[in-house]
């Protein structure tokens, strides 16, 4: 397993942990937890959909394969919806800091390296034949 893969899985798994944790404690009914519901959804549901789209980026292999390069964002994606730069303004952000920052971090390094695996996969063109095109 390469180290690139290896910092794509310990993202993951952060997010895994932060959701897990934020899910124990809304079902504990421990401060400070999301609430029951919010306007479009309820979010015990929501967390347990995005820790599966987690694991399933973990099982496929977030930079391995199409579909685990879109989960693996779609994860990101939706833990930024818990831990995303809005919870600055949260009324509870001085409880939640930590998970915040580290859901932020997690986040950013596990978008930056699909879109760092997606631009070492196109291949460039050869030097020849870029002084070819230029020519004409």
């Amino acid at each position: 397993m390469s180290q690139t893969n290896r910092h794509a899985l310990a993202a993951l798994a952060a997010l895994i942990v932060l959701q897990g944790i934020m899910l124990s404690a809304l079902y504990a009914d421990v401060d400070p937890h999301p609430p029951l519901r919010t306007p479009l959804f309820g979010i015990a549901p929501f967390l347990g959909a995005s820790l599966a789209i987690a694991l399933g980026a973990i099982i496929i292999g977030p930079l391995t394969s199409r579909s685990g390069q879109v989960l693996a964002v779609l994860a990101a994606l939706l833990a930024l919806l818990s831990f995303g730069p809005q919870k600055y303004f949260d009324a509870q952000f001085n409880l939640i800091w930590p998970a915040v920052i580290l859901g932020q971090i997690a986040a950013a390094s596990l978008i930056g390296l699909v879109i760092a695996t997606l631009r070492a996969a196109v291949p460039s063109l050869p030097a020849h034949r870029l002084q070819q095109e230029s020519l004409q």
